[in-house]
């Protein structure tokens, strides 16, 4: 891990960019600590203030935060994952299902057209693990390996912007998933449909991966109202 050293303008900015740097390339990971501050002074070689002011500012944000007698803790692995989440945060399950609906059917639109054998052979091994974790009654292994299912079909667009918003929708879907859930709606009954859709990103028919993005999103939306 190099740390900088840093000129003697905009100190604050600097040293706050060098930080979520060093975040986002994981020297630091989501939910570890980061160095104690006498360290981080003597690294960015800056006074005790500028350190702070830096901080406070990534906590502003939401990338760290500051626990009483925990120390600062990273939060989010970038700045624009933490504003999607605070976002997230504010918004309900149905405006959640309405965005995974469009980022969901342009996805497997572009999936269909672009994905490799690669690509089939992880989405396929996925929609089997949550066979298995749904029939083991493995309730949290079933919602991670469900999402990761969702984003591999998203990875197969290889649209970069896309696979990152998706992303960045991590924390939201893992809520949307639980929820849904939660409220009787069986991962099970989406089986055929999730078949379905994997034969139409196979077969590389773009209409019909479309469309069976929208019978399950349908679904979800009848199951809430």
């Amino acid at each position: 891990m190099v740390i900088r050293k840093t000129n003697r303008t905009s100190l604050v900015e600097q040293v706050s960019s060098q930080i979520e740097q060093l975040i986002e390339e994981k020297h630091w990971k989501v939910g570890e600590k980061i160095p104690p501050e006498l360290d981080l002074i003597e690294e960015f070689d800056v006074s005790r203030n500028t350190l702070r002011e830096a901080i406070r500012a990534l906590v502003y944000t939401g990338l760290l935060e500051t626990r009483q007698g925990s120390g600062t803790i990273v939060k989010s692995t970038n700045t624009l994952n933490a504003a999607m989440n605070k976002r997230m945060k504010k918004a309900n399950l149905l405006e959640i299902l309405e965005v995974r609906s469009a980022l969901e059917r342009e996805a497997a639109c572009l999936s269909a057209e672009r994905r490799t054998d690669d690509d089939i052979k992880k989405i396929e091994a996925l929609l089997e693990q949550c066979r298995e974790t749904f029939f083991n009654g493995d309730q949290d292994a079933f919602i991670e390996v469900d999402i990761a299912f969702h984003k591999a079909i998203v990875e197969a667009s290889h649209n970069s912007l896309l696979i990152d918003l998706y992303s960045y929708m991590a924390d939201a879907l893992h809520t949307s998933v639980s929820e849904l859930i939660r409220i009787g709606t069986s991962p099970n009954s989406h089986d055929e449909v999730h078949d379905e859709l994997v034969e139409a990103i196979k077969e590389k028919d773009v209409n019909a991966a479309f469309y069976h993005v929208n019978e399950y999103i349908k679904a979800f939306k009848k199951k809430l109202h």
